[in-house]
């Protein structure tokens, strides 16, 4: 299944770099995260209301990173989110950290769909798939 990317823009602020004046490699994740989150959001489903109301999580199973170029100080990156596979109880994404036509840094983000209050699998329900498919 082949489903669209979701493009979020992140601005690299002071806290996001190390003394090299980079962004410090674990918060590359932390933009990756921002777009899956906003992904969801952008279809109508924020994570707190998918505990409360599905009584379910996302969490990340697995996590591959190509870090291919630096980003620096306030310079304005876009972040994809591309879902690449959904399975009954998890989805992988693509995801990538561009600037302009640059890509700085790539991803494979496997997330599991798990019940909140056991922390087992969890069927992620039929709807949030079907809007994945035909919005992204």
């Amino acid at each position: 299944m082949k489903i669209n990317k979701f493009i979020w823009p992140v601005r690299v602020y002071y806290e996001d770099t190390d003394a090299g004046g980079v962004v410090f490699y674990a918060n590359y994740l932390k933009f990756f995260e921002r777009a899956r989150t906003e992904m969801l959001r952008t279809i109508g489903y924020e994570q707190d209301e998918l505990i409360a109301n599905e009584g379910m999580i996302f969490a990340v199973r697995s996590v591959q990173v190509d870090y291919l170029r630096p980003a620096r100080f306030n310079e304005l990156l876009q972040v994809s989110a591309e879902v690449v596979h959904a399975k009954k109880v998890s989805l992988t994404f693509e995801q990538q950290i561009t600037r302009g036509n640059d890509v700085l840094c790539k991803s494979i983000i496997r997330i599991a769909c798990l019940d909140a209050n056991n922390m087992r699998p969890k069927i992620i329900p039929e709807n949030l798939i079907e809007l994945l498919k035909n919005e992204y």
